[in-house]
């Protein structure tokens, strides 16, 4: 299969055709290989590839023979290298597979590489020291976002259709926004962590994935969803597969709408107006659409103090572990600056500050869900401003401590955190895009706790109603412009 061909599939379209005997998985996995050697040397998206020993029999599995990566954090492939971002980790190679990896394998994906990700998941931007910045397929100028950073641009830029991701507090939409792709963050608990973890960042972070429809992420979270052994909690299992919902309609939702985030960061004029070209589009679908007056149920000050001591105090545990197993210092000489001042804040958070960080946690999430009742769903623009400028993230971050590091993501990712310390499902949605610049513009829809159902149901109508799936960026694999072959349901 020649890349021009390639690219213009889906995951699920590939898997029809591996299925059908019109092409073989070694072929798909050589074309993938091929659309990587010719992107990645612009986009630095992919940390390595390596030969793989999954040969799928064609048809054995739902996705059988499709092309995938994994983030370079959060999931252990058996041999291979999990760096981390970090100079830390630098070499540090899996024992086993995580229960998450044996269920990609379980879904028949040929996994042939990893992603990049900033140094420990740390940031909004993927723009490590350890292997350099990634760039946004749209306009290498700017950042592919992060901290799935890499998973976006290899996906926007036609490597593999879909990727694995993780979000922790906006690590998958944020990239699914920067980069014109879908992206769902599931509910807490709707995938496993195990076995060596029983919940990352207390509940913040949750595996997904980013692709270019909606049906591949619908398709894989029905394969990689439910519990582990030992999982502390979980979600209620759904009524019907994921895959099912995206072409049910939704019925008439009710949408509450944020136009600027709780922190009080205005958004942009070009973003404000995507979200009212939005909001005129699901008017047209028969959608009740109105302004909501959402809280959270703590002021910004007691947010943002509680989630620093969470993540940082978080991160001190994850960096003296791997210090202790790699047998590395802790210094500027292994860790960056915002890390290390990250690790050294988290190292002064006590057990009493720690508890009480739950009860904000407990606060908000009980905020949200009460929203739910007034609305089906909430609309935010997924980021308040189009993708930023490489480089200009960091700028006098060494200046900044824990705290001041993560008042900075929430200044410039306002709206996706909340929703992770909810533990509610939220996806990033390419419904339009800058007239001026051409750059994509994503959209946050939420819904209450276990709705993804609900979610797929809306994307699919929006997918049908505005497709995106013609939309190519600048470094893209195939032929410019030409839209999937199989890429819609």
């Amino acid at each position: 299969m020649r890349v021009s061909e390639y690219v213009n599939f889906d995951a699920v379209g590939l898997a029809e055709l591996v299925a059908a005997g019109e092409v073989t998985p070694a072929e798909l996995e050589a074309a993938a290989r091929e659309a990587a050697g010719a992107v990645n040397p612009r986009i630095n998206a992919i940390v390595e590839t390596w030969p793989t020993d999954d040969r799928p029999r064609p048809g054995s599995a739902p996705l059988a023979g499709v092309p995938f990566l994994i983030k370079d954090i959060g999931v252990a492939m058996a041999g291979r290298r999990m760096e981390l971002g970090s100079r830390l980790a630098a070499g540090n190679v899996s024992g086993a597979d995580s229960a998450l990896m044996r269920r990609f394998r379980r879904a028949g994906l040929v996994t042939f590489g990893r992603s990049t990700t900033p140094e420990l998941a740390h940031s909004m931007v993927t723009e490590p020291v350890l292997y350099g910045a990634t760039r946004n397929p749209w306009d290498p100028r700017r950042s592919a976002g992060g901290s799935s950073g890499g998973a976006g641009a290899a996906v926007a830029a036609g490597v593999v259709p879909m990727a694995h991701a993780t979000d922790a507090g906006g690590s998958l939409r944020v990239p699914a926004a920067y980069n014109g792709l879908f992206g769902l963050k599931p509910t807490r608990g709707r995938v496993s962590m195990g076995p060596d973890i029983d919940e990352m960042v207390n509940g913040l972070v949750v595996h997904g994935s980013v692709s270019r429809t909606v049906r591949d992420s619908a398709a894989l979270l029905d394969l990689i969803r439910g519990p582990e052994p030992g999982d502390p909690y979980f979600a209620q299992e759904p009524s019907r597969p994921y895959a099912e919902e995206v072409t049910r309609p939704p019925g008439t939702l009710r949408i509450g709408v944020l136009t600027h985030a709780w922190c009080g960061r205005r958004t942009t004029a070009p973003v404000a107006a995507a979200l009212s070209r939005t909001v005129l589009l699901l008017e047209s679908l028969g959608h009740e659409v109105a302004e909501a007056e959402v809280g959270l149920g703590v002021g910004q000050e007691e947010f943002l103090l509680a989630n620093a001591r969470l993540i940082t105090a978080n991160l001190a545990a994850l960096v003296d572990g791997l210090a202790a197993a790699l047998g590395r210092p802790v210094d500027s000489s292994t860790l960056e600056p915002v890390t290390l001042a990250g690790y050294h804040y988290g190292q002064r958070v006590t057990g009493t500050q720690f508890a009480t960080a739950f009860e904000v946690r407990n606060r908000v999430a009980r905020g949200l869900a009460r929203s739910f009742d007034a609305y089906d769903v909430l609309l935010t623009p997924t980021l308040p401003e189009l993708p930023m400028r490489l480089g200009t993230f960091a700028e006098g971050a060494q200046e900044l401590d824990g705290l001041g590091w993560i008042e900075r993501l929430n200044e410039r990712s306002p709206f996706t955190l909340p929703f992770n310390v909810a533990g509610t499902p939220a996806m990033s949605v390419p419904v339009t895009a800058d007239p001026g610049t051409g750059l994509p513009i994503g959209m946050q829809f939420a819904a209450g706790f276990g709705r993804e159902d609900l979610l797929f149901r809306l994307a699919g109508q929006l997918e049908q109603a505005s497709p995106w799936a013609g939309r190519t960026p600048a470094v893209w694999a195939g032929d410019p412009g030409r839209p999937l072959t199989s890429g819609r349901p």
